[in-house]
């Protein structure tokens, strides 16, 4: 049977259509190519980014400044040692660039001006990590980048 270039067309269209939606298909549904947005309710963090100005501000006022420190152990959070470790309330954030699924919270709980983020619950690599405290009615925020 022979082919005429009419149909050759059709056929050419329908293969370059099916190579097509095959990798679009195959992106879609393999979770290597996973299309997660970087922060979940990203409009909602946005509406209260006035109050993290003015967070940062307070931290950056500070005489003592909070410090983060990678260890061997893990990551070293301290607080001014000028005040009361008891009465600091808040919350660390860890955040993972390169995967969604890694990220967590710890309320803060403190007896001492220290706390350590054991290294078992991390991965090696980058984290950004976001300190949201408050001392005594007044807002701090402290956000830093640190390579496991």
């Amino acid at each position: 049977m022979r082919v005429n270039w009419g149909t050759g067309i059709v056929i050419a269209f329908a293969l370059f259509m099916t190579f097509i939606l095959y990798f679009v298909f195959k992106v879609q549904s393999d979770s290597q190519y996973d299309h997660e947005m970087v922060t979940e309710e990203y409009y909602k963090k946005e509406l209260g980014f006035q109050q993290q100005l003015d967070k940062s501000q307070h931290a950056t006022d500070l005489k003592e400044k909070l410090i983060v420190t990678p260890q061997d152990g893990g990551v070293l959070i301290s607080f001014p040692k000028s005040f009361d470790p008891t009465k600091i309330k808040g919350k660390v954030s860890f955040y993972r660039p390169s995967n969604q699924k890694l990220d967590f919270e710890k309320t803060l709980s403190l007896s001492d001006s220290n706390l350590l983020i054991p290294k078992t619950d991390l991965v090696d690599g980058l984290w950004d990590i976001t300190v949201d405290w408050e001392y005594e009615g007044v807002g701090y925020l402290n956000k830093e980048s640190v390579n496991l």
